[in-house]
């Protein structure tokens, strides 16, 4: 079956997690990812988190479905290697520093030069303009420059920034995204352009209206907790057994139901129990309500009556639980992937499903600069000129 990008050839300079994410996702659809990363400095991404055997775990996620090589750009001969590595790519991902690229005599013009049908996609903290652009950026940064951090937490506590990479990881997607639309303009002009993504954007886009709500009325969404302004009963309740669900009424057929299921369907009759902004406005009285019934049964109790009563709820699950859900087993959310140092790993699948050409994992991350020799040799170089740069450094 053929994938969508087969064909589709991607040279991935990024490092950490937004850029090199961007790649696999595209990877996962069948392009030829070539990993490039410093022949003494590995992603750093291999390093983070734990590691089996020495085997960082993180990197197998992040490097899956891509080829490995080593070059060292700020070299002269490093930099004319990936210029020859370009001549046929589509798509180029970088997230050095603004200038960086431009200093090594590899910006867009130069580039452009080599190949004028080159997607270059430019990933950084704070984007290609502006003062804040030759900072050093990180996701921490963007969430909390974005407004994120500022919304979320209790309200007496401080802004809070989520234990994951949430905004690189929405930066990826977007990314994803925006290298696509440019390989369609490139089918209608024949062109390559650069995508400048700032990490700082794609997050505050997914923040809702607080821009226009604050434009048009001056509010500032405060922090609420697992609350909700916009409805209630919204929240987590713990079980029981001591485990946790988590409801939501945003629609009010929903809050109808669980107030009947919990015994307080009297509360229905409450004007305020209308609209979602006065059922939020009295969310200390509706939590009162589920909790008290939550607290009176196990979770798998409360999930089945919540099922058959047809209102929304879900367990609060860890990975443990993820792993023996039947619903994620039928979605086949989690692949097991052949692996050379372990074996076979476990991951997350490929995010969403198409039904007639589906992405596919086909292997994890590979060893530092395992295919620098086919890569390169496939430019022409041969053993004895890859072996001359690898003594130099440059491989």
């Amino acid at each position: 079956m053929t994938a969508p990008l087969d064909g589709v050839k991607v040279v991935d300079l990024a490092t950490l997690f937004a850029g090199p994410l961007a790649a696999a996702f595209l990877g996962d659809f069948g392009a030829d990812v070539i990993k490039v990363e410093h022949p003494a400095k590995p992603d750093p991404s291999r390093g983070h988190g734990p590691a089996r055997d020495g085997v960082g775990l993180w990197w197998k996620v992040l490097g899956r479905n891509k080829r490995t090589v080593t070059l060292n750009l700020s070299d002269p001969d490093g930099a004319a290697l990936l210029r020859r590595l370009l001549a046929d790519a589509d798509v180029l991902v970088e997230n050095f520093r603004p200038g960086t690229l431009e200093r090594w005599g590899l910006g867009p013009a130069e580039l452009h030069a080599v190949n004028p049908r080159l997607v270059i996609t430019r990933i950084s903290g704070f984007g290609q303009v502006g003062p804040y652009a030759r900072r050093p950026g990180f996701g921490t940064l963007a969430e909390a420059m974005s407004g994120f951090a500022a919304a979320t937490g209790e309200p007496d506590g401080p802004p809070t920034l989520p234990p994951f990479g949430l905004a690189d990881s929405v930066s990826a997607l977007a990314a994803a995204y925006a290298v696509m639309l440019a390989l369609r303009a490139r089918d209608v002009t024949g062109a390559g352009q650069v995508v400048d993504l700032a990490i700082i954007e794609p997050i505050m886009a997914m923040l809702g209206p607080q821009v226009t709500w604050y434009d048009q009325l001056g509010y500032i969404q405060p922090r609420l907790g697992n609350r909700s302004n916009n409805n209630a009963p919204r929240n987590t309740y713990r079980c029981a057994d001591g485990r946790w669900v988590a409801v939501s009424t945003s629609a009010q057929s929903i809050a109808e139901r669980v107030l009947r299921l919990v015994g307080r369907g009297e509360l229905i009759d409450e004007p305020w129990f209308a609209t979602g902004s006065g059922r939020a406005a009295h969310a200390d009285e509706l939590d009162a309500a589920v909790s008290a019934w939550v607290s009176q049964r196990d979770r798998d109790e409360v999930v089945a009556a919540f099922e058959e009563a047809q209102a929304a709820v879900a367990p609060v699950y860890d990975v443990r639980d993820i792993l023996v859900d039947p619903q994620y087993a039928a979605l086949g959310t989690v692949r097991t992937v052949p692996d050379e140092e372990l074996g076979e790993v476990r991951m997350q699948n490929v995010p969403f499903r198409l039904t007639e050409t589906p992405g596919e994992i086909r292997h994890a991350g590979r060893r530092h600069g395992q295919d620098t020799d086919t890569v390169f040799g496939a430019l022409g170089l041969s053993a004895e000129e890859l072996a001359a740069l690898r003594e130099r450094g440059v491989l």
